[in-house]
C-alpha cells in the first residue's frame, strides 16, 4: 500500500480535483439504458448458471423506508410512518423474490447477504424475522456466508438486534457522521454517542463479528477541531472497519439537501483539511487506510484480502466475496453479472406494476463489450490493489496492454509530473498520497467519462 504519512500535499491534489466516479461499477450507472429489459435480466439469469457451474451468488436487499429524512441523505429512500406502506413493500418483496428464484439453480448457494436502503432496521422485528426467514427458506447459505445490515441507532431495541442475528446477519453498519450537535441539528439527524454505543455493545454482545462505522466530512458546520474529536471518540468505540465519506452536495439531484444552510459548508481547504487530520489520526490509531473512504484493522478480512490482491468492489462498495453474481431485489437495486448490470424500477409505482405482471422489475440495465471487460478489470485493480498490473491484464485478455491503452496512457503524464504515480515496464502504481486520487487515475481509463461529465454534472468531486 502508498505510505502517505507526512506526504499529503493538499496544493497538489487540488489541481485534480474534479467530477468524477466512485467505481462500484464499470461502466457506471448513467450509461444503463432502458434497452435493456427484464426478458434480457431473465434470459441471462439462466445463462449464468450454466457459466457459473454452480458457483456462489450474492444477495442484495433494498429496503427504502426512513422515519425521518437526514438532510445530506443521496440514497433512493422514502419517509413514512405508514406501516401498511412497509408490509405492502416487503410483500412486494417476497413475491419478486418467488419471480426470479426459479431461474436460479438450485445448487448456487448465497455467499453474501447485505440489507440496504433506507433504514432496515426501521422494520419491527417480528417484520424482520418474517422476512430474513422467507429468504433463508428460498436460498441456501454457505456455512461462512457474510451477511451484512445497514441499521440507524435511533430507535433501536435490543430485540431489532436479535431478530437480526437470527436470521444470521453477522455484521453490521450504521452511520454516525458527526457526534458534534450543533452538525447533528443542521443535517436532521440527532444521534447521542450514548445510543451509537449501545448499539455497538449489543452487536458485540449478540456474537456479531464485525461493526462498521460511517463518518461523513464536509457536513454544515464542521471544523478540523470538531471532527477531530468525533474520530476521536469513533476510535475508543473500535469499530473494525471505518468509513469516512466525502459529503457529495448535489441538490440539483437531491432537492433534501437544500435544506442544509450552504453557508456553513466548510471550504475546499477546510475539507481538506479535516481529510488530512482524519486519515493522519486513523493511522496511527493502527487503521489501515485501504483506499478511497475505507479504514480497516489490520486483521479485517477487507485489510487482509487488499494485502493479497483479492479485494472486490461492487455497488454495495469494497468486499472480499469475489467472483459472486448480485442478485438485488426492491426499487433501485442493481443486480451485477459477469456481462450485464440490470437495475429494478426507482418508483413503487412502476415497480409493483412489473410484479403484479409477474416478470422482472428490470428499468434500465447494460450489457458490457469486450472492451468494457477489460477497462472494468484495468479499473477495478487500480481501486481495489492501488495500482495495475500490465501482464494480469495482458493473461486474462490476449492483448498487449501499452498497445491497447495507447491513447489513454498519455492522461497519466500529471500524476507522474507530481509524483504521485509511477509507471514501468510491468506495473502502474499510485505513490505516497497518490491513493487519495485513485478515482482520478481510474479516470484515465474510462472511455465513456468525457462525454458523461459534458452532458451534464452527474458525478461527486473526487477530492
Amino acid at each position: 500500500m502508498a505510505d502517505i504519512s507526512n506526504t499529503i500535499d493538499f496544493d497538489v491534489l487540488k489541481k485534480f480535483n474534479q467530477q468524477g466516479p466512485r467505481y462500484t461499477s464499470y461502466p457506471t450507472a448513467p450509461l444503463f439504458s432502458r434497452e435493456f429489459t427484464g426478458v434480457d435480466f431473465t434470459r441471462e439469469i439462466v445463462d449464468t448458471n450454466t457459466a457459473a457451474g454452480g458457483g456462489p451468488i450474492s444477495l442484495y436487499f433494498h429496503f427504502p423506508f426512513c422515519e425521518k429524512l437526514c438532510f445530506f441523505c443521496g440514497c433512493n429512500m422514502r419517509v413514512t410512518h405508514d406501516r401498511g406502506l412497509i408490509h405492502q413493500y416487503n410483500e412486494y418483496l417476497k413475491r419478486e423474490i418467488d419471480l426470479l428464484r426459479p431461474a436460479i439453480a438450485d445448487d448456487r448457494k448465497a455467499a453474501q447477504l447485505h440489507w440496504g436502503g433506507g433504514t432496515p432496521s426501521y422494520l419491527f422485528p417480528d417484520e424482520i424475522r418474517d422476512i430474513g426467514n422467507y429468504i433463508r427458506e428460498r436460498f441456501e447459505f454457505e456455512d461462512d456466508i457474510e451477511a451484512s445490515v445497514e441499521i440507524d441507532p435511533r430507535g433501536l431495541t435490543r430485540e431489532h438486534m436479535v431478530a437480526l442475528h437470527e436470521i444470521g446477519f453477522n455484521r453490521t453498519s450504521f452511520g454516525v457522521q458527526d457526534f458534534n450537535p450543533k452538525v447533528q441539528e443542521a443535517i436532521n439527524r440527532v444521534q447521542s454517542e450514548e445510543i451509537t454505543r449501545q448499539t455497538v455493545a449489543w452487536a458485540r454482545e449478540l456474537g456479531f463479528q464485525s461493526v462498521n462505522l460511517d463518518l461523513i466530512y464536509g457536513l454544515p458546520y464542521q471544523t478540523v477541531e470538531t471532527f477531530t474529536d468525533t474520530v476521536n471518540r469513533v476510535i475508543d468505540i473500535s469499530p473494525n472497519r471505518i468509513a469516512v465519506f466525502n459529503y457529495a452536495h448535489v441538490p440539483w439531484l437531491k432537492k433534501n439537501q437544500s435544506a442544509m444552510p450552504a453557508e456553513a459548508i466548510p471550504s475546499p481547504d477546510e475539507r481538506l483539511a479535516i481529510l488530512q487530520m482524519t486519515i493522519e489520526t486513523l493511522i496511527d490509531a493502527g487503521y489501515v487506510y485501504i483506499g478511497m473512504d475505507h479504514f480497516a484493522k489490520p486483521t479485517d478480512e477487507l485489510a487482509i484480502a487488499q494485502e493479497n490482491g483479492t479485494l472486490y468492489r461492487n455497488f454495495q462498495g469494497y468486499s472480499t466475496k469475489s467472483g459472486c453474481d448480485v442478485y438485488a431485489f426492491g426499487i433501485s437495486a442493481i443486480s451485477q453479472f459477469e456481462n450485464i448490470y440490470a437495475q429494478n424500477a426507482k418508483t413503487f409505482p412502476e415497480y409493483y406494476a412489473n410484479i403484479d405482471a409477474g416478470k422482472a422489475a428490470t428499468h434500465v440495465g447494460y450489457r458490457m463489450t469486450r472492451d468494457d471487460h477489460i477497462r472494468k478489470e484495468t479499473i477495478m485493480q487500480m481501486m481495489c490493489n492501488l495500482e495495475i498490473d500490465k501482464r494480469r491484464v495482458e493473461r486474462t485478455f490476449d492483448i498487449e496492454f501499452d498497445e491497447y491503452f495507447a491513447a489513454d496512457l498519455p492522461k497519466l503524464k500529471p500524476f507522474i509530473s507530481e509524483g504521485l504515480v509511477e509507471v514501468d515496464a510491468e506495473r502502474i502504481s499510485v505513490t505516497r498520497s497518490g491513493i487519495l486520487i485513485i478515482r482520478n487515475v481510474a479516470m484515465c481509463f474510462d472511455a465513456y467519462l468525457e462525454q458523461m461529465i459534458k452532458d451534464k454534472p452527474v458525478f461527486s468531486k473526487t477530492v
